[in-house]
């Protein structure tokens, strides 16, 4: 069985082994014995993650409770007034992450049963590279008992590598979704440039992960309906107006609609451009339905659920590998540090809030397209320049009195610093998304969290350590 936790039982150690980390100068450390994954003895630069071949995976029992009825859902069995089903159970893979967190809370809190699949190794890349989130975030464990103690809701959790199909094999068994978010990916572009080692993680992680969740809908659930989190990163910055996964082309007098051409400019990006082939070729083949919603910059920490206890706060990255640019400005701005400009600064991308990635994750599991669709949603609600961010939190600053000041640095990436941007995101608006657009009153808000939290910065992991020319194949630690 795999690793189900349920707060609703007294969990147990029930790890095999612990996790050892061995680095260039062959230290290893022991870690406490609350996780573990199989990955067939796969490495990754010093980062070696086991299992006893001799071990069987364990499991907690636990005492299931009746799932609560979604008074938009029904039960899962449900139908919606065009007959596709409802989901009622959703499976949200990765959810220990940024999103996967804010977004497993949120949709427990408006009545889906929601399991939680999480190998946790996001936590891990911290302890390897040295870096820390701003915010302090409870255990997963701490996180699922408190929601449980404040809500009276269960959030299963199912602890492994969906790289390893026997485990997602197991947890689909056991669970049963509806739909499946997958947020379970190495999400940054700078990590999978850092050296070859960590190219070939990143895009074995995610495209392999995808290819499973891909196999164990079509044999294990065949109605549930994947939820995939790709990005906007997969479009590139064409001199044309980027279309929602799709483009219409007349050509020698003849017309098609063809999917939309993609530019990715990390190893990172390319997986996601791979994962989405991946699964418009699964839908066409075996009828799949899945939503790729293509996501921009994410900012800000504050949900309605994570505001309701210090345990359910939500990581926030602000280095340079994992934080992302309106996150790091407002943390630099807090701690006095010149708001970090790559370049010319005229790099243009989609932008959202966190509260309305939730939204946008609900919006498409409330409404399932139909077997054999694959649909592609793009998933922001404002474009800015990195030097409108720059702007726009320099005069936040000053309104509560901090002296921001910006700088210039070469960009560490390969990419037009000054470029055309124009991307179409009316889709998730027609389904109803109400969005939380940037403004003074939420920078304030935001600078005042970073200024809180100011004390735990490590200005070291501000500046830019990995650069896209220089990726080599020799394993590399980051070092300030």
């Amino acid at each position: 069985m795999p690793h189900l936790l349920s707060t609703s039982s007294t969990l147990k150690s029930c790890f095999s082994r612990p996790f050892t980390q061995s680095t260039s100068q062959q230290h290893t450390t022991d870690y406490p014995r609350c996780f573990t994954f199989k990955t067939s003895g796969y490495k990754c630069n010093g980062l070696v993650l086991q299992q006893d071949p001799s071990s069987h995976r364990s499991s907690v029992p636990a005492s299931r409770e009746a799932p609560a009825t979604n008074p938009r859902s029904g039960s899962s069995q449900a139908a919606a007034a065009d007959g596709l089903p409802k989901a009622q159970k959703v499976m949200v893979i990765g959810g220990d992450g940024y999103c996967g967190w804010a977004t497993a809370l949120h949709l427990s809190n408006k009545g889906y049963e929601v399991a939680i699949v999480d190998s946790l190794v996001r936590r891990l890349f911290d302890h390897q590279l040295g870096l820390d989130s701003l915010t302090p975030i409870a255990s997963i464990h701490n996180r699922i008992r408190r929601w449980k103690s404040l809500t009276g809701k269960t959030i299963e959790l199912y602890v492994g590598d969906i790289c390893d199909f026997e485990f997602l094999e197991e947890a689909f068994r056991s669970f049963q979704p509806d739909a499946a978010v997958h947020f379970g990916e190495q999400r940054s572009a700078p990590y999978s440039m850092i050296d070859r080692s960590r190219a070939i993680f990143t895009q074995h992680n995610n495209v392999i992960g995808t290819l499973n969740v891909l196999f164990a809908i079509k044999e294990f659930q065949q109605d549930c309906h994947l939820v995939k989190l790709g990005t906007m990163g997969e479009y590139g910055t064409p001199n044309i107006d980027i279309e929602e996964g799709y483009i219409t082309i007349t050509h020698n007098g003849r017309t098609d609609t063809l999917p939309y051409p993609k530019q990715a400019s990390s190893f990172y990006h390319l997986s996601k451009v791979h994962d989405s082939h991946n699964i418009a070729f699964t839908c066409k083949a075996w009828g799949i339905r899945a939503t790729d919603l293509n996501q921009g910059v994410v900012y800000g920490v504050r949900t309605e659920e994570t505001e309701m206890h210090e345990e359910l706060q939500n990581r926030l990255d602000y280095d340079a590998v994992f934080g992302t640019a309106l996150n790091r400005f407002c943390v630099q701005a807090a701690v006095g540090h010149p708001l970090t400009v790559y370049g010319k600064g005229g790099q243009t991308r989609g932008y959202l809030d966190i509260r309305d990635t939730v939204q946008c994750v609900e919006l498409a599991i409330a409404n399932p397209g139909r077997p054999g669709e694959f649909r592609v949603f793009n998933q922001f609600t404002e474009q800015f320049s990195v030097n409108e961010l720059a702007s726009l939190v320099t005069n936040a600053g000053k309104k509560v009195g901090l002296d921001v000041k910006t700088t210039s640095v070469p960009n560490p990436r390969v990419e037009a610093e000054e470029h055309y941007y124009n991307a179409k995101h009316t889709k998730l608006i027609e389904l109803g998304l109400q969005p939380h657009l940037l403004s003074d009153s939420l920078l304030d808000s935001l600078l005042n969290f970073a200024v809180k939290y100011k004390d735990r910065v490590d200005t070291k992991q501000i500046m830019p350590s990995v650069s896209w020319k220089s990726i080599g194949s020799k394993p590399k630690t980051l070092t300030s």
